[in-house]
């Protein structure tokens, strides 16, 4: 029964390493959005996440004889701090098995806190089964991310947290789901003393478990995840999750790797602080839930739930957070080939700002030209644009939504290969590591030939290539089977516009 849990929320042990985190006001971010938005700054824990209150109240909670065994977990970072510190806490060794795709800094604060790491494949799923058979081997104790009731009491103490300092009815809580252990903590203290409270949780829409799971009434098994916010990749729900979240959860809403950018930029500009891509998720779903709902004057939390994030990773973040904001458009636009043309464009833009632009002529009479425009009214101007631009003559593609476009076409437009055959586009997908791009060359290997090819560091988890490869009519079967069994995530992109008008032969 979920009310089994109020009495373990209110005697889980997490204050002798975790503090009562900030409800803080989003100043700027409310008065843009009409309501009183609050950020529950898990930020601000020891090892810069919520995770610590689990991990602390499971091993807190386990007998000395459990304890002497030593503790391990699966984790691709959070959690393994929380672990390592809560082990240090009490003097027992810990052993955390993490994704070989974790960021260093996660990395080295495990280490930092004394905790021995063990790096294991790819994903948090393929960590989550190595650890388990470290565990056999070893008779140590298991320390579940989500689906233990010690670790869902621990973060519920979050959501006891909220409702002592918001002062007042809350009309909704936004948490990020991973494997749903925070909701359901929040969720299970939330909904017994405040029922009218909303529950919505948050996911990425290429790792969207307990969305996926809900729909079906089961929980289901994600082929595969993304990456970007690698504190949610969870292909698989847990079991006492689903159970709780099913019954105690109002909503979950899907986001996509802009709008969490979006909701990065907005946590800094209210807080000069910088959340990882999980940490920003809920602002993410709070402010797409607001968005499609119209709400206006409701008192809204959402839960910043984690800062661990290297630097590099910021570039990649800012270049797409002007995206998910709304607040820039990418355009493919055809212009006469001639003198002051670029000019009569300019003219019709009038006093829009140009972000971007990318040319090469195509033609004697033609050029596609690839502009970025920076917007203040959002979508509504994007549209407004798109049609001023089509009222004065000029054939509009817009590219703002095309994802090959922004991670790669933008920059490398004037590729045209008029004399090339056979070439179909590929994106890949792979993750990044020392190392990583030479392997995937390796895999696709030397068949067939590579006409096209652009890989940029990202500073994100996942390297991404797009890649032209050469295939005559009577090899394409042969070569899709090569693709299956590289088991390297990929889409076609040969018929996508963007390749079309300025890459294509």
């Amino acid at each position: 029964m979920t009310d089994d849990y109020i009495e373990r929320i209110l005697k889980a042990r997490v204050y002798d390493v975790a503090i009562q985190s900030p409800l803080d006001r989003a100043t700027r971010l409310s008065a843009r959005l009409g309501s009183e938005i609050l950020l529950k700054r898990e930020d601000l824990q020891p090892g810069f996440s919520f995770k610590l209150r689990g991990a602390y109240n499971k091993i807190a909670n386990l007998s000395d004889t459990a304890a002497r065994r030593g503790v391990i977990c699966a984790s691709a970072g959070n959690h393994a701090q929380g672990v390592a510190l809560a082990a240090r806490k009490r003097g027992i060794p810990a052993l955390i098995v993490m994704p070989a795709t974790t960021s260093a800094i996660k990395v080295e604060a495990v280490v930092a806190l004394g905790g021995e790491v063990v790096l294991h494949g790819d994903v948090f799923d393929a960590a989550f089964e190595h650890a388990l058979k470290i565990c056999s081997e070893r008779n140590m104790v298991f320390v579940h991310p989500f689906d233990d009731p010690d670790v869902i009491a621990g973060q519920g103490t979050i959501g006891m947290e909220i409702l002592r300092q918001a002062a007042g009815d809350l009309d909704a809580i936004f948490v990020p789901i991973g494997g749903g252990g925070l909701i359901s903590g929040i969720a299970s203290f939330v909904k017994y003393l405040s029922p009218r409270t909303k529950i919505i949780g948050v996911e990425p829409e290429d790792a969207a478990s307990m969305y996926e799971s809900l729909k079906a009434g089961t929980r289901v098994t994600l082929e595969r995840v993304g990456i970007f916010a690698e504190g949610v990749a969870v292909k698989r729900v847990g079991e006492e999750t689903f159970r709780i979240c099913r019954k105690l959860v109002d909503e979950v809403v899907l986001v996509t790797t802009d709008e969490i950018c979006a909701a990065i930029q907005d946590t800094f500009e209210d807080t000069r602080t910088i959340p990882e891509p999980s940490g920003a998720l809920a602002l993410a779903g709070l402010k797409k839930y607001v968005a499609r709902s119209g709400w206006q004057g409701k008192r809204l939390v959402a839960i910043n739930c984690g800062a661990n994030m290297n630097f590099d990773r910021l570039r990649y973040i800012a270049e797409r957070a002007d995206l998910g904001g709304g607040r820039e458009a990418l355009l493919a636009v055809e212009i006469p080939e001639e003198r002051g043309s670029f000019l009569r464009f300019c003219g019709v833009l009038g006093a829009r700002n140009i972000t971007e632009f990318n040319y090469r002529e195509q033609s004697s009479k033609r050029a596609q030209i690839f502009v970025g425009l920076n917007l203040t009214r959002g979508l509504a101007e994007r549209h407004a644009t798109v049609k001023q631009l089509q009222e004065a003559g000029y054939a509009v593609v817009d590219m703002t939504d095309n994802e090959m476009a922004k991670l790669h076409v933008r920059y490398m437009v004037g590729g045209h290969a008029p004399e090339l055959h056979d070439e179909l586009l590929f994106r890949f997908e792979f993750p990044e590591r020392p190392g990583a791009l030479l392997k995937f060359l390796e895999s696709v290997g030397s068949r067939w030939n590579i006409s096209l090819f652009h890989y940029r560091n990202h500073g994100s988890d996942c390297g991404r290539v797009l890649a032209g490869i050469q295939v005559p009519q009577g090899e394409r079967e042969d070569f899709m089977e090569h693709l299956t069994m590289l088991q390297y995530p990929y889409s076609e992109e040969t018929a996508n516009p963007a390749y079309r008008m300025f890459l294509g032969s």
